[in-house]
């Protein structure tokens, strides 16, 4: 079991998706880095696990807690 992993985050502004559909899985312990062009959703996807912005769709798993 990952110890943070996320499943199809959607994040849509003004009914464009900026985020569409990602997922990601971490292991405990392990160092993961998100690398992108300006625009790609990088830190719209930090605010969401976070929990600073709404996710829109998909799910977030932390340490076995649904967030």
């Amino acid at each position: 079991m990952s110890f943070l992993s996320t499943e199809g985050l959607i994040k849509k502004y003004q009914g464009k998706a900026v985020v569409n559909g990602v997922s990601l899985h971490v292991d405990e312990g392990e160092v993961v880095g998100l690398l992108g062009p300006n625009g790609a959703g990088k830190t719209t996807c930090f605010y969401m696990i976070m929990g600073l912005i709404p996710v829109d769709a998909g799910s977030i798993n932390l340490g076995g807690r649904d967030l």
